[in-house]
C-alpha cells in the first residue's frame, strides 16, 4: 500500500521483523474509539493496545495497554520505579514522540521513551498497535513490540 509508510513501519521494514498494516476509519473523535478500530479491524478489543504518553516523576514513559481498559497511573508509576504518573500534556506528547494524538505509535518515535506495556500483551500470538498515523494499525508479536521499544511488561491496564 503506498504512501503508507511511518517511522513505525520503516523501523519494523529496517529490523526484518514480521508484521502486517491494517487500515481502518474511525473517526479519532468518536467516542469509544479504541473498541472501535478493533470492531473495524474484526479483532477482539483485549488485541488492540493504545499507546499513552505519560509523566512519571518528571519525565515522559509510554503506556501500552488494551484499548478494553484504562491505565492504572499508580501501577505504571510502580512499574518504573517512580512515585507519582499523570497523563503528558497533548502537546508535550505530540512534540517528544512525533506523532499526533490518535496515531501516536510506540515504535518509530523521535525520542526513544520509557516504555511499559501491559502484561496481557503476552497472552496473545499477536497484538495491533497505532502504526503511527490516524487509520493504520500495526500487527506484530508481542515480543517483538517488547524487544523493539525496550520496554518492560507489568499490569498496568484497570477494567
Amino acid at each position: 500500500m503506498a504512501g503508507q509508510g511511518t517511522p513505525a513501519t520503516a523501523l519494523l521494514t529496517r529490523r526484518k521483523i514480521a508484521h502486517s498494516t491494517h487500515p481502518y476509519d474511525v473517526s479519532p473523535d468518536a467516542p469509544n474509539y479504541g473498541a472501535l478500530v478493533a470492531a473495524a479491524l474484526g479483532v477482539p478489543p483485549a488485541r488492540v493496545f493504545k499507546s499513552l504518553v505519560t509523566e512519571v516523576d518528571g519525565g515522559l514513559t509510554v503506556a501500552v495497554v488494551p484499548v478494553s481498559g484504562e491505565l492504572d497511573l499508580k501501577a505504571l508509576a510502580a512499574a518504573v520505579g517512580g512515585k507519582r504518573a499523570a497523563m503528558a500534556d497533548r502537546t508535550v506528547a505530540e512534540r517528544a514522540t512525533g506523532y499526533v494524538r490518535g496515531g501516536i505509535s510506540p515504535l518509530g518515535q523521535r525520542k526513544r521513551l520509557p516504555t511499559v506495556v501491559d502484561a496481557s500483551a503476552l497472552e496473545h500470538p499477536t497484538v495491533y498497535v497505532s502504526a503511527g498515523r490516524r487509520g493504520l494499525q500495526l500487527q506484530l508479536a508481542p515480543a517483538d513490540l517488547v524487544a523493539l521499544t525496550g520496554a518492560v511488561t507489568a499490569p498496568i491496564a484497570a477494567d
